[in-house]
């Protein structure tokens, strides 16, 4: 017994060591991207109001917030609800491993994160997983909603994406998401999941993914007015065209953070709308202001500080013991 309270001393004490691993990787990571790239980012926001800018970024914080709500209603429909602090502190912290190539260490750090909690990893990979496909396909149906009328240029050259966005959006369905989520979780040897999630939850998660598209999109439409953007129709551009950008980076499996990717397509979404030039500095000024957004929620969720384990969210006896069996650890 004592042999085996130590192993499980040791394992809190490796997971705890590396995800400080992570997070120091990811910091290299943003430090590098932002340093690669310093005088484009000097001269892109000379060109821009320091207005401009705090409002770009206050939206972008805005959208990031409202997307952790959303994932807050997938944790709690199957099962494990928790209060925002503890959720912020997850997500903030969490969120850094999106800048390490590979697009799966944000996903290890929240999952033993949320065992902090008592949220049996299953939960928190399914929960995971469903905001992960809610954000693309809201993400692509917000894109072939705002662009295909306002921009040629996505029109012509993304548009089997947007043939994607119903696609996407029917397979959100409460019965094709628990007969894929178990599917994921029998491969991987973990249990199904105890709490199917609704179609309440799932319609007030997308509720939550659409605004934070929103938010996003008023984040791009600021960065496009301070370089010269004017019409009626740039702010359903900027919005269409930030959904498609983050959704191509998303689908670049081994770029960290979408590095790349997202600002081609912006890119090439913006340019017949913005003066010449102009898009590249749109691009570079929301990297680095999402960047620091990313950067200042997890400093906010270092300083909150371990929350107390809801104990509402503890699992039953018999899955305690199930979960803590050697052989069971991890999904």
């Amino acid at each position: 017994m004592f042999a085996y309270a130590g192993r499980v001393k040791m394992k809190v004490v490796a997971v705890r060591a590396l995800r400080v691993v992570l997070v120091l990787l990811a910091l290299a990571f943003c430090a590098y991207s932002v340093a690669h790239q310093w005088d484009e980012t000097v001269r892109a926001f000379e060109q821009m109001s320091w207005v401009s800018l705090t409002g770009a970024l206050a939206a972008g914080l805005a959208g990031l917030f409202v997307w952790m709500l959303g994932w807050r209603e997938f944790l709690g429909g199957l099962g494990s609800p928790l209060p925002v602090r503890a959720i912020f502190r997850i997500s903030g912290i969490s969120q850094l491993g999106k800048y390490v190539p590979g697009k799966v260490w944000a996903l290890v750090t929240q999952i033993e994160m949320t065992r902090e909690h008592k949220v049996p990893p299953e939960r928190s990979f399914g929960s995971t997983m469903l905001a992960v496909a809610t954000s693309t396909a809201c993400g692509l149906a917000v894109a072939a909603v705002t662009l295909p009328l306002t921009s040629a240029a996505a029109r012509d050259r993304y548009w089997p994406l947007f043939l994607l966005a119903p696609v996407l959006l029917v397979l959100l369905h409460p019965r094709v998401v628990t007969w894929a989520l178990d599917t994921m979780l029998k491969l991987i040897r973990r249990p199904p999941l105890e709490h199917p999630v609704s179609l309440r939850v799932t319609l007030k998660a997308v509720g939550w993914t659409v605004l934070g598209w929103v938010l996003f999109g008023v984040h791009t439409w600021l960065l496009c007015m301070a370089v010269g953007g004017d019409g009626k129709g740039l702010p359903f551009v900027a919005t269409g065209a930030y959904a498609l950008a983050f959704v191509a980076g998303f689908l670049v499996f081994i770029a960290p953070g979408g590095i790349g990717a997202r600002e081609a397509a912006l890119t090439v979404v913006l340019t017949p709308v913005l003066p010449a030039g102009a898009p590249v500095v749109v691009a570079i000024a929301s990297r680095v202001l999402l960047t620091v957004a990313d950067l200042a929620n997890a400093g906010v969720a270092f300083l909150l500080g371990r929350t107390t384990p809801d104990a509402g969210n503890e699992p039953p006896a018999k899955e305690l013991v199930r979960d803590t069996q050697p052989t069971k650890e991890g999904p």
